[in-house]
């Protein structure tokens, strides 16, 4: 094993939680190391919403801008009864005054990761190197010290502070002995891409759709070029008969029956995870995004909850390594955005696929007319949006002191 190295800020996982950190250090003059196991960002099948606040935040750094370029504004989402149409539309126009950006943003997680690792590159205190694991962390009063893994050859790095932005496998959570409580869901949810216009053929569809069918789900979100599909098959089947492609394909023909076989592009079968650690930091080890909470993607809360731990994350590491601040200062990182986590987060996900689950007739239609009748009063639709678009979470968060 080679000898230490050293720098300010060590961050475990270089995908936009790790990378928007660093990048938010960097800016403040920080010296940071960014490690990630992979050799590079993976164009996979990931998030794709952004919401109000999130374009808010990261505007000062010059990324909303290009998001903008590169993805779909979605004025509107909706929730809806298939084949019927029967829908009520979520008009996020209601927030302007509340954000600068009133309306969703649809576009690949990947391209944020990309563009974040871009501004980051030109940052001369910052150091990215794809390729390496972190395999160990330990830490005493003064510092942390990351054991990290490239090519065979096992290396140490000493820092001030160590992040652990490495998903939901955290190695750095393992390493600091820290919980990971919660629940699996017991459904398989399969996402597939295809370039099929929907909006051709279901009538008034938003970009980002929720919609009831019978005796099950699905959704539909589209990003430049492509519609993203969430089918949640039958659960009587096994994960191999759920994938099949005839059962595939007879999902895709429930959303619009034709007689051609589907074609269709990306595919990721995955299981749904509502877990969070008991404290988002031990000593001068913190934790951030999926490593420290997993919710249903239902509402596209996961990445923008992330991206929200990596501003308050760093905004405290500025405050000890540049304003004195002592390491508990760390206690308030925890304070602000685990309660949001757990009782918004994770709690409104939870609730989102409670409501798209449910199959009875009467009960979705009452369900819905509540809807429709928040969607019609101007000032219980901007209550409502505040909430499932994440504004009223941050404002609470802010007021901890």
């Amino acid at each position: 094993m080679s000898g230490e190295t050293a720098c300010e800020v060590v961050i475990s996982g270089g995908g936009p939680v790790g990378l928007c950190t660093a990048l938010l250090l960097a800016r403040a003059g920080i010296s940071v190391a960014l490690f990630e196991a992979e050799a590079g960002i993976a164009e996979d099948l990931r998030a794709s919403t952004f919401h109000p606040p999130t374009l808010d935040m990261l505007e000062p750094l010059g990324i909303t801008a290009v998001l903008l370029d590169q993805g779909l504004i979605c004025p509107h989402w909706q929730i809806r009864l298939h084949p019927a149409g029967d829908r009520a539309v979520f008009d996020l126009s209601v927030l302007a005054g509340h954000t600068r950006h009133p309306y969703r943003l649809q576009v690949e997680q990947w391209k944020l990761s990309r563009v974040l690792h871009a501004a980051l590159a030109k940052e001369p205190t910052a150091r990215i190197s794809f390729g390496t694991t972190v395999v160990g962390v330990r830490q005493d009063h003064d510092g942390v010290v990351t054991e990290i893994e490239r090519a065979g050859t096992r290396a140490t790095v000493r820092s001030r502070f160590a992040v652990g932005a490495d998903g939901s496998r955290s190695a750095v959570r393992k390493a600091i002995g820290m919980p990971f409580e919660g629940e699996t869901y017991p459904e398989t949810t399969l996402l597939v891409t295809t370039r099929f216009p929907f909006e051709d053929h279901l009538e008034g569809l938003s970009n980002v759709t929720y919609c009831w069918k019978q005796g099950g789900n699905f959704s539909l979100l589209k990003v430049p070029g492509r519609w993203r599909v969430s089918i949640y098959p039958r659960e009587d089947l096994t994960p191999e008969e759920q994938l099949a492609d005839a059962l595939i394909q007879a999902s895709m023909n429930d959303i619009v029956p034709r007689r051609e076989p589907w074609e269709l592009g990306e595919m990721r079968a995955y299981r749904v995870h509502q877990r969070i650690v008991p404290a988002y930091c031990r000593g001068r080890v913190a934790l951030a995004g999926d490593a420290a909470h997993l919710n249903s993607p239902s509402g596209g809360m996961g990445l923008n909850g992330g991206l929200h731990d990596a501003f308050e994350l760093a905004g405290a590491l500025v405050d000890m390594l540049r304003r004195g601040a002592p390491v508990e200062r760390l206690s308030l990182y925890d304070r602000r955005r685990r309660p949001v986590a757990r009782d918004q987060i994770i709690a409104q996900a939870d609730r989102n696929r409670a409501r798209m689950r449910e199959k009875d007739h009467d009960k979705r239609a009452g369900m819905l007319a509540e809807l429709k009748a928040i969607c019609a009063d101007r000032e219980r639709l901007r209550s409502y949006l505040l909430t499932s678009s994440m504004i009223d979470g941050l404002r609470q968060a802010a007021a901890i002191t």
